[in-house]
């Protein structure tokens, strides 16, 4: 049986999926959280809230990801970087999960969604879940069409994700019983064997890569926002999981466009979402009012925290099921949230890093070539919990500030980065959110009083004002004094206890640049090479 508004001329019959007993077309929120409710898939929390735990998979599974090597994609994908299937393992995997499926006898829930806030650049999604609470996160995720376009909707492409499926590695030519695959000549991913949500929206992410550079935009790992009042002057924020993204754009005095995925066309910045999936652990009301109260607003989904049983009152600072504790809500939650999510060309671009080492200063000033290289270097530290089995802060490059959801070669994103750089004038800089006064283990990290600060001073232009130096060891500009910030943090070197010990990190840092940017080298010009660390 089949329930739910859907165009009478796009039913999952009319892709060819049939047999299932019972499907739930574009439920609204309040219906899918009464559905997973019934299925006891989690609990109503305050405000009502959705409380779920998502089992043993609490982040991302970037080894089971797979790029289907078909013909059409075979020269244009990353290889190094995507693992490839067959597509005779991908017909098997699709024809095995759908039998799955079919024999559970289960309930199934299709959202009809939109990927893009410019509708000259979306796409048409519809993603078809085993659980109602991934249709309610999805609901948040992406972009939600007006319900009479629900009549005329057609998918682009379609995501089927059935956590109780597990994959056969040798069958399905995966690599584990987990899988995410993505075939853009049947224009179908798969994700099974997980109930981790953010495996929805970093798939579509993923396609979004891959689809848009042809276009000519730039897909971005990032957050974006805008003056009030004046869309023109947008900044993004580049940055991997853990970095800063949605706590620094989530600035009260700007408006926020988006907290993580963002396009760069010829006719500015556009969100690809509909909502925020922001980290809560140790999320404090004061620091972060709009994030915080969006933890007890209806429908939002509370991920992986701890909470009393009696009270149903979230734990911010238990950790015991992950550290990557999240919560999911539409944009519309926040306050300042952009209504059209569209803004400008960047004013200003910031490369958010979690330097685990100590070393980079609180916030430096880039040349275009020294952004070019940054952004391919793609500098960090893995934060605990956004992916299995990191517990603690591990320094690591990803290109692009977002390498697992590349499908496409780094220079392809560089090129487009660089052009729009020069085209449009952006002023880029290289903010640190890690490590101050030591290494991870004996510093603390950085105030975020005083990243906020420095941001500010960046995007209404007084940085630019004041004095500069050149740091010795990675050669951009370093303000040397700014307003409401302590001096002594400006400079690294001066917040450590042994001078010695950070020139000797600094070292370490400056030769794991170098060796990690050895394999760009044959793709980049002189300017670039010129900018070259180490």
């Amino acid at each position: 049986m089949a329930f739910g508004r859907v165009n009478p001329q796009f039913r999952l019959e009319d892709q060819g999926i049939t047999g299932l007993d019972n499907v739930h077309y574009n439920l609204i929120e309040p219906a899918l959280i009464e559905a997973a409710l019934r299925n006891g898939e989690g609990r109503l929390g305050r405000g009502g809230t959705f409380l779920v735990s998502t089992g043993k998979f609490t982040g991302r599974s970037p080894k089971d990801k797979h790029v289907v090597k078909t013909d059409s994609v075979a020269d244009s994908i990353w290889w190094e970087n995507n693992a490839a299937m067959s597509p005779e393992g991908f017909d098997r995997l699709y024809d095995d999960m759908l039998a799955h499926m079919t024999q559970s006898g289960g309930t199934y829930y299709v959202q009809d969604l939109i990927g893009g806030a410019d509708p000259a650049h979306s796409i048409n999604v519809r993603m078809i879940t085993e659980l109602a609470w991934h249709g309610l996160f999805i609901r948040h995720m992406l972009r939600r069409p007006e319900r009479e376009a629900l009549d005329r909707f057609v998918a682009d492409f379609t995501v089927i994700n059935c956590p109780s499926f597990k994959a056969d590695p040798k069958k399905h030519d995966c690599k584990s019983d987990t899988v995410i695959a993505l075939n853009f000549d049947r224009k179908t991913i798969l994700i099974g064997g997980t109930e981790y949500a953010g495996e929805n929206k970093k798939s579509v992410f993923s396609l979004l890569n891959y689809i848009l550079p042809e276009k000519g935009i730039m897909p971005m790992h990032c957050s974006a926002n805008h003056a009030r009042g004046n869309p023109v002057d947008t900044a993004i924020f580049f940055g991997l999981s853990g970095t800063g993204k949605t706590t620094l754009s989530a600035d009260p005095e700007r408006i926020l466009i988006g907290d993580d995925e963002h396009g760069w066309s010829d006719r500015g910045t556009f969100n690809f979402e509909g909502g925020c999936y922001a980290k809560t652990i140790n999320l404090d009301p004061e620091a972060e009012p709009e994030i915080h109260a969006t933890t007890s607003k209806f429908g939002t989904v509370i991920e992986n925290m701890v909470y009393d049983e009696d009270t149903l009152e979230l734990d911010f600072a238990d950790d015991s099921l992950t550290a990557n504790m999240r919560c999911a809500y539409p944009l519309e939650y926040i306050s300042n949230a952009s209504s059209t999510a569209l803004g400008g060309h960047p004013k200003n671009i910031i490369m958010l890093t979690c330097d685990a080492f100590g070393v980079l200063p609180p916030i430096a000033r880039l040349t275009p070539a020294q952004a070019m290289y940054h952004f391919l270097s793609g500098f960090t530290a893995k934060v605990a919990g956004t992916e299995r089995g990191v517990t603690e802060p591990q320094p690591t490059f990803s290109t692009c500030f977002g390498a697992p959801f590349m499908p496409r070669r780094p220079e392809a994103y560089g090129n487009l980065l660089r052009e729009k750089i020069a085209k449009h004038g952006a002023t880029c800089w290289l903010v640190n959110t890690g490590w101050t006064g030591g290494a991870y283990g004996t510093g603390s990290r950085m105030p975020i009083k005083a990243t906020r600060a420095l941001l500010t001073a960046a995007l209404d232009g007084s940085l630019s004002k004041v004095d500069f130096r050149k740091d010795p060891n990675f050669g951009f500009e370093v303000p040397i004094k700014v307003p409401g910030v302590p001096e002594v943090l400006l400079d690294p070197r001066r917040t450590w206890g042994n001078p010695e010990g950070y020139d000797a990190q600094a070292a370490k840092l400056v030769k794991m640049f170098a060796d990690n940017f050895e394999q760009y080298e044959p793709y980049i010009d002189d300017d670039v090479k010129a900018a070259a660390i180490g």
